[in-house]
């Protein structure tokens, strides 16, 4: 099997970088429970009681796993979004399978384009590699990106 990363095994290298992306999202899923929580003792804790959070609520309980998988395609909302998780109270239940299949998404793409990349740039690997990657990475951006198209209109439904 193909070796990366001064010698590491595709393998550990990919079980690495989903362990980061997997524990970062985790940990700011709970920085948001933690917020949410200080908002329920402040002084202001009176608007979190409005009909507008909860119906923000149901509609993160329901449609929020998709988003928190998809968000790991993305650069700089993923955290927006893994906080806003945990302040709107999405259930573990549902936190838990959405964030470790985004981290594995997100790991499986450093892992090959990402690295294949870095490969190219410094004259491990032929360009054209990087290409295919960047094209091939492109594609399943455009199709999560329909697909969570689809999610949103039936929402609105």
């Amino acid at each position: 099997m193909r070796e990366l990363v001064d010698g590491w095994p595709y393998w550990v290298v990919l079980v690495a970088f989903w362990l980061g992306a997997f524990a970062r999202g985790t940990a700011t899923y709970w920085v948001g429970r933690g917020v949410r929580a200080g908002g329920a003792r402040s002084r202001w804790a009176h608007h979190l009681d409005r009909p507008v959070v909860a119906r923000a609520e149901r509609w993160v309980r329901r449609l929020g796993p998709p988003a928190v998988t998809l968000g790991f395609l993305t650069v700089g909302l993923q955290s927006a979004i893994n906080a806003s998780a945990g302040m709107l109270r999405m259930p573990l239940r549902r936190f838990l399978p959405a964030v470790t299949l985004g981290a594995l998404v997100w790991a499986v793409l450093y892992t090959t384009v990402g690295l294949a990349v870095v490969d190219a740039w410094l004259g491990r690997l032929s360009w054209w590699w990087a290409v295919g990657g960047a094209a091939l990475l492109a594609g399943v951006v455009l199709v999560m990106h329909r697909v969570d198209r689809r999610v949103a209109d039936r929402a609105t439904l």
